[in-house]
This record gives C-alpha cells, sequence and structure tokens, in this order.
C-alpha cells in the first residue's frame, strides 16, 4: 500500500484538528473578556452616576447655605 496517502492524511487531520481546537478556544477566551470588560464597565458608570448625585446635593446644600436665590422663574 502507498504511504504518502495515509501520511498527508493523517498531517491534514492533525493540523485541521489542532487549528479547529485553537479558533475555538480563542472565541471562548474572547466572550469571557466581553463578559468582563461589560461589567467592569457598568461599574464605572454606576460610580460616576453616584459621584454625580452627591456633587449635585452638595451643590445644593452650598448654594443654599450661601443664600443663594434657587428659584425657577
Amino acid at each position: 500500500m502507498n504511504w504518502v496517502p495515509i501520511v498527508f492524511v493523517t498531517f491534514k487531520l492533525l493540523v485541521l484538528g489542532t487549528g479547529m481546537f485553537f479558533a475555538i478556544k480563542w472565541h471562548y477566551d474572547q466572550e469571557k473578556e466581553k463578559r468582563v470588560a461589560l461589567r467592569k464597565s457598568g461599574k464605572v458608570i454606576i460610580v460616576f452616576a453616584i459621584a454625580l448625585t452627591f456633587l449635585g446635593l452638595f451643590t445644593y446644600v452650598l448654594a443654599s447655605t450661601l443664600g443663594l436665590d434657587l428659584t425657577f422663574p
């Protein structure tokens, strides 16, 4: 029997199998990184909203303490 097709087919299956394994692994890792990035950006947005709320309250209290007119026209 001719040994060339057996060697080449075996080599091709090994190369394609390894490539598919790493492609699936890479896509799975990218999905995990995306989830982590979304979670971090959500935390940053929440911290920013809380800081903005406290800044607004601080400004209101300071303006009231200084006797500024805070009524709408």
